[in-house]
């Protein structure tokens, strides 16, 4: 959670800062806040909510000037949202200014400790007594300068984080450091600028170096250095970011999870360019080409995730015993590490995560490692922790997803784990000719895709119909159970509207209680070979007053009989179809999100990236 941008240079920090912020804030909004270094010494501004409140307190200030400083948007873990809270800290005898992402598991009793020895705390946050220890420490008359005082600090903690720092007392130095949460270091031109995201550096970068684990890096504008928490000297790699500006900005949408939704079909298209070779019937997935005997030869398969991707990582195991033959079993990453896994021999696991940060899937990942597991990633963002961490894998290549609900990265993971169950379906069993099959059926969803959001506005006009409703149910079979878990997230984490995905079948053990005169009951209803199924779970609902949306499948006559609304989608491969199915459920979410008036990029409580537990 929570969003660092820091500068180092010869320009004026404050607009860089505010400019990043507004790039991160979809990683927290609670409350933001900066402090730069001047000749003044160190200044701090602070403002609850929006970066905009923070604009506005800078106003009222006069703002803050210098060349090196930091700022955070804030997403609370410790401590409730107010003033004295955000970030960021600072300590009462040197002038040392904190940020920091993630979370200081033993805190409370290094509080204590500093309390013992005299020092006084003005919030509730395990910041704070972070950014007292290292003061604590810092004593350059005895050789201990901010750098040395940083890496003693984190020697004591326990937990995640990213940090910058600065000390008025060496106002030329910058002090950052990482563990368990995103860092990176874009390199200028005589200037550095540290943020947790690409996105906030790519407009005056297009060099950076991702921190690792316990390492720790001293920026000045003369140059850097990085060195583990031991003082071990590091070389770190200095990488290219691959992202372009305009893929970051809002363009001609209001929106940029609707920008995202539309977004989808060219998305796919770049997803799956030069990795289908039909006249073989082959998936060229040049991330796994060194393990394909281990893969073609693995006994199970794991895949595990939280939130949106667990839906794709769903959907994925259906694809790999289906086209693969291959057991599989999706499971919680925060309920995977923690239940003593049976990891047998030749077992593969699979982590999938839009940001590569998300702490519960990179906690699994390394248990399953640990016991001998194959890992793999499927990831989007380049450079990130789990891609690092992983045997192989496979980027996704959907670009940049700055919308908190994940739209395009949901598509993007279901079109790589099908893309994966081929790449392994093919060399066990699948012939030639049926794999070519699917692959040219699977080119086609791009065109699917930009059919069903042509639907948009009747999309809409059928949302406003139920808006005022507050408890839906979301059902679907086989591949499309997922799905409609899926929907069910995307209408709750948007609109606050209370709603339910599981199995139909589910839906008479119990949930079925719930339906009265009026109930919206979405159902996907394309055909396949549960059709019939679901027409008689469509029967159940109706004979207790609940009403139908149905995404079904265009020419289908019969579900118009059933369903109050219905949502058609193209005829497609039912293997393929959530990509085509998730499509109506997502604008669906958007339009409740309007009609209700909410904040639909920066929902309540929620942040983009996860990255505490």
């Amino acid at each position: 959670m929570c969003g660092i941008v820091a500068y180092i240079g010869n320009k004026p920090a404050q607009p860089l800062l505010i400019e990043g912020l507004k790039r991160l804030e979809y990683r927290g909004y609670d409350s933001a806040g900066l402090a730069a270094i001047n000749g003044n010494g160190l200044q701090i501004a602070k403002a609850v909510g929006r970066v905009a409140n923070l604009e506005a307190e800078l106003e009222t200030l006069g703002g803050i000037h210098g060349s090196i400083g930091i700022a955070h948007t804030r997403w609370a873990t410790h401590g409730g949202v107010t003033k004295e809270n955000a970030h960021p800290h600072r300590d009462h005898d040197h002038g040392i200014a904190l940020i920091h992402n993630g979370i200081i598991e033993n805190y409370a009793s290094l509080r204590k400790l500093l309390e013992e020895k005299g020092h006084q705390f003005d919030t509730e946050t395990d910041t704070e007594v972070l950014g007292m220890l290292i003061s604590h420490l810092y004593d350059p008359d005895n050789g201990v300068d901010l750098e040395k005082a940083v890496q003693a600090a984190l020697r004591e903690v326990r937990g995640a984080y990213a940090i910058a720092v600065i000390c008025e007392k060496e106002p030329d130095v910058m002090v950052c450091a990482r563990k368990g949460s995103p860092l990176l270091v874009g390199i200028g031109s005589g200037e550095y600028i540290v943020a947790s995201d690409p996105s906030a550096i790519i407009a005056h970068a297009s060099q950076a170096i991702t921190l690792d684990d316990y390492s720790v890096a001293r920026l000045t504008r003369d140059g850097f250095r990085t060195t583990t928490v031991d003082n071990v000297e590091l070389s770190p790699k200095v990488m290219q970011l691959e992202m372009d500006l305009e893929e970051i900005e809002l363009g001609s949408f209001e929106h940029y999870m609707l920008k995202e939704i539309y977004e989808q079909p060219e998305a796919l298209r770049r997803c799956l360019r030069g990795r289908l070779d039909e006249n073989e019937g082959k998936v060229v997935l040049g991330g796994l080409n060194a393990y394909a005997q281990e893969l073609v030869k693995s006994r199970r398969v794991i895949l595990t995730a939280q939130g949106t991707a667990l839906h794709s990582a769903m959907i994925g195991e259906y694809l790999l015993e289906d086209l693969a033959k291959i057991p599989a079993e999706c499971e919680y990453a925060s309920e995977f590490r923690y239940r003593n896994p049976l990891i047998e021999d030749r077992s593969v696991v699979v982590a999938v995560s839009q940001s590569g940060e998300t702490a519960d899937t990179l906690a699994a990942l390394h248990e399953a490692k640990d016991r001998g597991a194959l890992s793999l990633g499927v990831i989007n963002v380049v450079g990130s922790t789990i891609p690092r961490e992983t045997d192989a894998g496979v980027y996704l290549r959907v670009g940049p997803e700055i919308g908190v609900a994940s739209t395009k990265a949901f598509t993007g993971q279901v079109a790589v784990l099908t893309m994966i169950s081929l790449f392994m379906a093919r060399r066990r069993m699948m012939s030639p000719e049926a794999s070519a099959r699917l692959m040219a059926e699977l080119k086609r969803v791009p065109d699917m895709i930009e059919q069903v959001l042509t639907t948009d506005k009747r999309i809409a006009e059928i949302t406003a119909k139920y808006v005022h409703r507050d408890n839906w149910l979301f059902l679907g079979r086989g591949y499309n159970y997922p799905t409609a878990m899926e929907g069910a997230l995307k209408l709750k984490e948007i609109s606050y509207i209370h709603a339910e995905g599981m199995p139909a079948a589910e839906m008479k053990h119990g949930p079925i209680a719930l339906i009265d005169e009026g109930m919206p009951v979405v159902f996907i209803a394309n055909q396949g070979n549960q059709y019939d199924k679901v027409l008689s779970n469509i029967e159940e609902v109706r004979a207790r007053g609940g009403h139908v949306i149905a995404v079904a499948t265009e020419g289908d006559k019969q579900i118009e009989t059933l369903a109050e609304d219905v949502l058609y989608v193209p005829a497609v491969e039912e293997c393929l179809s959530p990509m085509v199915t998730v499509v109506p459920l997502q604008l669906l979410a958007y339009h409740a999100a309007l009609l209700r008036g909410h904040d639909v990029d920066k929902p309540r409580n929620l942040a983009k990236s996860v990255t505490v537990e």
